[in-house]
């Protein structure tokens, strides 16, 4: 009986698995904490993995499960008077094909300033445009996870999207200016 809570365990959690990690990853911007969090959710599922059957679309509900932690962890955190801080250099998955080492740096440097810009943000307009963009959440899915009435959502990724666009821009590293392709389109269109 044991063996098979484990293996219905195993295959209703493990669809989710990569979209969690990203997620964890996410919130918390580091591998070691990521990986901290991912675990930590993780046991609190297999605790509930009689639940998790009865739940009928399992990804908004792992999602809720993490960003509780998350913010729980948030809180707990705030309370300790001295955290190291140390360099980590996060060592991703190695890609199918080497990217040339302009390409490798071109990329790295884009990363770094969406990430820079995105730290600029207020928590909750980095919560919106990280869940909403980059971990490709629906907003009815970030409101299941947040709390958060989808009309707030909604503003909050508006205004969220328009300040990272400011930012950016005064980067250097996004152009609000339309490109000449948009430009072209819209001159034959308009003819």
């Amino acid at each position: 009986m044991a063996r098979w809570n484990e293996d219905g365990f195993t295959a209703l959690v493990t669809p989710h698995l990569d979209r969690l990690y990203r997620l964890a990853y996410r919130l918390t911007g580091r591998r070691a904490d990521a990986e901290d969090l991912f675990q930590d959710v993780l046991g609190k599922l297999f605790d509930r993995r009689k639940e998790l059957s009865s739940i009928r679309d399992l990804a908004p509900y792992v999602g809720r499960v993490m960003y509780n932690q998350f913010v729980d962890d948030r809180r707990r955190y705030a309370r300790v008077p001295l955290r190291l801080v140390t360099d980590e250099v996060d060592v991703g998955a190695m890609p199918a094909t080497e990217p040339s080492p302009e390409q490798s740096a071109e990329r790295d440097r884009s990363r770094r300033a969406v990430e820079a810009a995105l730290a600029r943000l207020s928590e909750e307009h980095r919560m919106v445009v990280v869940l909403a963009d980059a971990e490709g959440y629906r907003l009815a899915e970030i409101e299941a996870l947040t709390a958060v009435p989808i009309g707030t959502l909604k503003s909050r990724l508006h205004r969220a999207r328009a300040r990272l666009r400011e930012i950016l821009a005064e980067q250097g590293t996004f152009s609000a200016a339309p490109s000449c392709k948009s430009m072209e389109g819209a001159k034959s269109d308009a003819l």
